[in-house]
């Protein structure tokens, strides 16, 4: 199957307010709908070093398998028929394939240099299949979220036990890593600015500072969208904080959507999300994992058994997005999106950004 792959779309200032006034709309009528998991649809493919490496990177003196980003270069094929699955299940939003392109995360497998071709051709191709399915009349409109992860490192805690003083990394260092990564998603085309799975604080601030800079310089507006992991069954960050504190830690930004993802199941993420139902003046977010891990690592729920799960959020009036991080797949989000589909949306309090 050959995929669409737009090299030369432009978004002029006028595109990205239509766009964006169009999403905040539709987050007053209906609930919308976030892709599933990106990890889990690549493990069905059996890859090896080789695919990972491609002709591009053939030569390069680190193993690179594992590195799931890099396939939007090396195997785009397999990462744009992920995207379409996830829009034909019912998605309205996908994330780009950059969960790991910052010059922080990729410093593990030695590729920092590559990190603006990570993410501007991941951003060019997922628009390319929401463009490809609009054009192809789909009838309704497809967003692509450019997805910030949290990198490998955190700017709150040691990684030394018996350093509690030392930090792996620093807040500017991550503003910088930030910078690039944000830079590149825009020039690709991405509609929404998405960080995601916020294990620290410290982290995901510095990523709202580089996104506001950025975005200054440039002279866009692109929508942000925040989603925090609880960790555990305390109910907190990994950097300790709880769900208000997390709140009330990003809602100095104009964001379009907090919520939490990852982590916990969909049914141990309620009581989270009716803290930012009561507290939280922007619209309200969920893609939890597909249940807990098994001791092998994998995800056990079903994606009907998952979908009855969020249908609590959806009869309580909890949520304006909902999706599946690990373990999900377009079967989930189908499931997911029939559900959605059948309830209004949580009343907003006030503008999103």
């Amino acid at each position: 199957m050959v995929f669409e792959q737009n090299t030369t779309r432009e978004i002029g200032p006028f595109l990205c307010h239509m766009k964006t006034a169009q999403l905040r709309q539709l987050l007053r009528e209906r609930i919308v709908v976030l892709d599933g998991a990106m990890g889990t649809m690549i493990q069905r493919h059996p890859l090896d070093e080789q695919d990972f490496r491609g002709d591009r990177f053939a030569g390069h003196e680190k193993l690179l398998k594992g590195n799931n980003d890099l396939l939007t270069l090396t195997q785009p094929q397999i990462i744009a028929d992920i995207h379409r699955a996830y829009f034909l299940a019912g998605a309205d939003i996908v994330e780009t394939n950059t969960f790991s392109s910052t010059r922080v995360a990729q410093a593990d497998y030695g590729l920092e240099w590559a990190v603006m071709d990570l993410n501007v051709e991941s951003a060019r191709l997922a628009r390319g299949v929401a463009d490809g399915l609009e054009a192809g009349g789909i009838g309704r409109p497809l967003y692509v979220a450019g997805a910030i992860g949290p990198t490998n490192r955190t700017a709150s805690m040691s990684p030394d036990v018996n350093n509690p003083g030392f930090r792996a990394i620093g807040f500017d260092a991550l503003k910088m890593a930030y910078s690039e990564q944000v830079q590149g998603l825009i020039a690709g085309g991405v509609d929404i600015l998405l960080v995601e799975t916020v294990f620290d604080t410290l982290n995901a601030k510095a990523a709202l500072y580089a996104i506001d800079e950025v975005q200054a310089g440039l002279g866009t507006a692109l929508p942000v969208m925040v989603s925090g992991t609880i960790t555990d069954a305390s109910g907190r960050t990994l950097s300790g904080q709880t769900a208000e504190a997390f709140l009330i830690s990003v809602m100095h930004m104009p964001l379009l959507s907090v919520g939490f993802n990852c982590a916990l199941g969909a049914r141990q993420l309620l009581p989270y999300l009716q803290v930012l139902d009561r507290q939280s003046p922007f619209a309200v977010s969920a893609y939890p994992n597909a249940g807990l891990p098994n001791e092998f690592g994998q995800y056990d729920e079903g994606p009907e058994h998952m979908a009855e799960q969020i249908e609590e959020y959806l009869k309580l009036g909890l949520v304006n997005v909902v999706g599946g991080c690990c373990g999900t797949t377009p079967e989930h989000i189908a499931a997911i999106a029939e559900k959605a589909m059948q309830y209004p949306p949580r009343v907003l309090k006030a503008a999103i950004g």
